[in-house]
């Protein structure tokens, strides 16, 4: 069995990699619409992937990703960043991939000076890295409890979240 060695930047050489395992990761997922490959490919193409890492294992095979990427929310504070995907092998999960992702992501975030980072996404999983969620902070009408944020310099923003338009762009 394969264990996690490293997370880094992704390469070229790793995108069809990515494409494969996001779509796996997601296949089976009943709140996914299946677009999850389409968006890094459409932030990768614009050029909006801030952050793009892989997890690595110790022969050298990608066994998981994380994407960031710059979103707007209504109240107007700058430097907010969205977490997602994240994705993670099927015969990966719950080895810790996905958690060592998004925390090194996240500690890369506050290194580069980020106010904080949003996402939508499971509050069992997320709420383990400080992520809550915050009624003033919407998106599309979704539950309050999906939409969460990280606050690494407050304040914290409020009213609606804007996603890159690969978000929408996807199908």
């Amino acid at each position: 069995m394969a264990v996690l060695q490293t997370i880094r930047p992704e390469m070229p050489a790793d995108v069809e990699a990515i494409r494969a395992l996001t779509e796996a990761a997601f296949r089976q997922a009943s709140h996914s619409d299946h677009r999850e490959g389409a968006i890094i490919d459409g932030l990768r193409i614009a050029r909006a992937l801030v952050l793009s890492l892989v997890a690595v294992d110790d022969e050298g095979g990608i066994l998981g990703h994380v994407a960031f990427s710059e979103v707007s929310v209504e109240s107007g504070e700058g430097g907010w960043y969205g977490l997602g995907p994240v994705s993670v092998w099927p015969r990966s999960q719950r080895q810790g991939v996905g958690k060592a992702l998004v925390a090194d992501g996240l500690d890369r975030l506050k290194a580069m000076g980020a106010n904080g980072c949003v996402l939508l996404g499971d509050p069992a999983f997320y709420g383990r890295f400080g992520f809550a969620s915050d009624p003033s902070l919407t998106y599309r009408g979704l539950p309050a409890r999906f939409v969460q944020r990280l606050v690494f310099v407050p304040p914290a923003p409020q009213g609606e979240i804007t996603y890159h338009p690969a978000f929408e762009a996807a199908t």
